[in-house]
């Protein structure tokens, strides 16, 4: 066929078979010049509509017999076609003998013109019918990817690509699938066809790296681990996986809430919804990232023909990905839940907050960011506020509701390792994973109550922000979760030099969330000094801070005299061997009154003389980390009193040197306290 351009109507293809043209058929604003008996032989539809035509003009041509010209064509509009000009001018080739080339992204659309034209095997012998869907059940549904660009080419054949089951076929094909296979095994298509410019880039990169593994073309067998395949096939197989997720993620919205109800039908691997949810979500979302905006919105216009959804749209778009999300696995392991990381979540929750999504979803999409908060930054924390009835510049009671879901999440999780442990008792397992459990979700804690400090830290300063909602941020926490109050004290700190009108109630209100007795030394003497602070927040600091240097000294004092204990005992040790090796002397020339003495029996003289030594040695260990005087205790006695001199300096008041040592200073301390 050859095309000629008309003035009267946008275009018009002839048929260059050296015959005249008897018939012109219509398609949008195209005009197809063609001969009716080609397409009387495959189409019943064109058989039937010509034949009308050549009758109702048999029965008017006597009258009219000086128009000729007009009567050799028969004009037949076909409104409506499915598929356009470019599908009839495939479907007009076929009929007459010409090879035509049938792919995924034009199956659909032929076999439903085929269905249009009634091209059916009952008519004509392997006519168009038979042969798109063999070409589909051969070749479109038997590979997940081919099966994504049919579903795409049937958005603009509804409803009949629907009536003949070719989208609930095409979803069935991309949802089983990959439900039957392994995902490191599943696409075996060349690595990029069509795919974007990113995609291509990341594809060259890891193909790139894993060129090490390959010389000349031929596996040399390096980096493999446990029989795995090298590192190049792994390389192309996760790029074949991210292609896929960027060939679903350009299904329109209802045709993918289909396949992922498929998929989770099917009990899909949660790795492959969460990857195709993510992909899906970051190209038709703008926005969706504040780190590359910019590039999701220029990335959304381009994949998109139209303009951007609208905000109803979008709204809908992102409760389907919230809905869809796979759960996060509850397990003590501390590795992160799947695909979906806390940055992604928390851009869904920006997204959410701003189109004003039902409370349902930014419920569930909180809860799923609580279950892995561990992981989150403080830049995740800082949201803003969108709501024009909330004062502050940040959304503190978001950050407070997901830290209550937080803690829930470690009250059941003790539940659950419980029912764990007694199912493997009988492995014998049971109560080193209840352990394991346990450390694990105190280190989450503890790496939740400093993220929860620095965000306190960095609000503090807002002007708006009231001190309850303060105080109720800071409270959310229990004590363990926190070694030391000095992160607490900080945002304390730049509170009341943000609010230096707040009333002295609200002051006190707001340094009673830290606990002095937390303070380190350092944070201590900065409190003591702090103008801000109220007079009863300096008198606690002042009183715990020398609680903690007299804690500290009575340590090094109770050091000090383990220490000289294990001297002596080492010298009494030597002492003893050699008054032993003496006895022993004596008596090989008595015999046996020797031998009594060895173990400690009243004996000869001898024996009497050693008694006397170790009686002597006792009576100096006793008095001799206490006394300050001669004998064995000389040093000790030097030791303590260097002490003492360090304490008086000190300021603080101490126990005289005959009250006992360290443990009346730990009693005291404990009384004052």
């Amino acid at each position: 066929m050859a095309a000629e351009k008309s003035s009267s109507r946008g275009q018009a293809w002839f048929c260059t078979t050296g015959l005249p043209t008897d018939i012109v058929i219509e398609v949008g604003e195209m005009s197809f010049h063609l001969h009716k008996f080609p397409l009387m032989s495959k189409s019943r539809k064109l058989h039937q509509l010509i034949t009308e035509i050549e009758q109702k003009n048999g029965a008017d041509g006597e009258e009219e017999e000086i128009e000729e010209v007009e009567e050799d064509f028969h004009h037949i509009p076909l409104p409506d076609f499915p598929g356009g000009a470019e599908i009839f001018e495939a479907a007009a080739k076929f009929c007459y003998g010409v090879k035509i080339e049938i792919t995924a992204w034009n199956a659909a659309a032929l076999r439903c013109a085929a269905e249009y034209l009634e091209m059916t095997e009952e008519f004509a012998e392997e006519n168009l019918v038979s042969r798109t869907e063999r070409f589909l059940a051969q070749s479109v549904l038997r590979s997940p990817r081919e099966s994504v660009k049919a579903l795409k080419s049937c958005e603009a054949l509804l409803p009949m690509a629907e009536d003949l089951g070719l989208v609930q076929r095409c979803v069935e094909s991309i949802a089983t699938r990959p439900a039957s296979a392994d995902m490191s095994s599943l696409f075996g298509w060349p690595i990029k066809e069509g795919s974007s410019g990113r995609a291509a880039a990341a594809a060259d990169a890891k193909l790139q790296s894993a060129a090490a593994a390959l010389w000349n073309g031929i596996d040399t067998g390096i980096r493999r681990k446990n029989g795995l395949r090298s590192t190049a096939a792994s390389a192309a197989a996760a790029v074949a996986v991210d292609s896929w997720f960027e060939d679903l993620a350009a299904l329109s919205l209802p045709f993918y809430k289909r396949v992922i109800s498929a998929m989770r039908a099917k009990d899909l691997n949660a790795d492959v919804i969460e990857g195709s949810l993510i992909s899906y979500a970051k190209r038709s979302i703008p926005g969706l990232s504040r780190s590359n905006r910019h590039h999701n919105a220029s990335t959304a216009a381009a994949a998109s023909s139209g303009p951007l959804p609208s905000e109803a749209e979008q709204r809908e778009l992102l409760e389907t990905v919230i809905t869809n999300l796979p759960q996060s696995k509850k397990k003590s392991s501390s590795s992160s839940s799947g695909l979906v990381t806390t940055r992604f979540l928390f851009g869904l929750l920006r997204t959410a907050n701003i189109l004003r999504a039902s409370e349902a979803s930014r419920t569930a999409l909180e809860r799923r960011i609580a279950s892995q908060l561990e992981h989150a930054t403080l830049d995740d924390l800082l949201m803003p506020s969108y709501s024009y009835l909330v004062e502050t510049l940040y959304d503190v009671d978001c950050v407070e509701r997901i830290v209550g879901f937080f803690l829930e999440g470690l009250e059941e999780r003790p539940a659950t390792a419980a029912a764990a442990e007694e199912d493997a008792d009988d492995d014998g397992d049971g109560e080193e994973e209840a352990g394991s459990s346990l450390c694990t979700d105190k280190n989450k804690l503890l790496v939740v109550g400093k993220l929860v400090d620095t965000y306190l830290s960095e609000i503090a300063s807002d002007a708006n922000l009231k001190p309850d909602k303060f105080c109720n941020l800071a409270l959310s926490l229990p004590d363990h979760a926190r070694m030391f109050d000095d992160g607490l004290y900080r945002s304390v700190d730049v509170y009341l030099k943000a609010h230096p009108r707040i009333t002295e109630e609200e002051k006190e209100r707001v340094c009673g969330v830290m606990d002095c007795q937390k303070l380190t030394l350092e944070a201590c003497t900065h409190a003591a000094q702090n103008e801000r602070l109220p007079l009863r927040a300096v008198v606690q600091v002042l009183f715990f801070e020398q609680l903690q240097l007299r804690r500290a000294i009575a340590g090094t004092l109770m050091a000090a005299e383990h220490e000289e204990d294990e001297e002596e005992e080492e010298d009494e040790a030597a002492e003893g061997e050699r008054r032993e090796g003496a006895g022993g002397g004596g008596g090989g020339d008595t015999g046996e009154p020797g031998a009594e003495a060895r173990h400690g029996q009243h004996a000869e003289p001898g024996a009497g003389a050693g008694e006397g030594v170790l009686e002597d040695e006792e009576g100096d260990r006793e008095d001799g980390p206490r006394g300050g005087g001669g004998g064995g205790g000389g040093r000790p006695g030097k030791a303590g009193q260097t002490v003492r001199l360090q304490v008086r300096h000190a300021g603080v008041r101490f126990a005289p040197p005959d009250g006992g040592g360290a443990e009346e200073v730990m009693k005291e301390d404990q009384q004052m306290a």
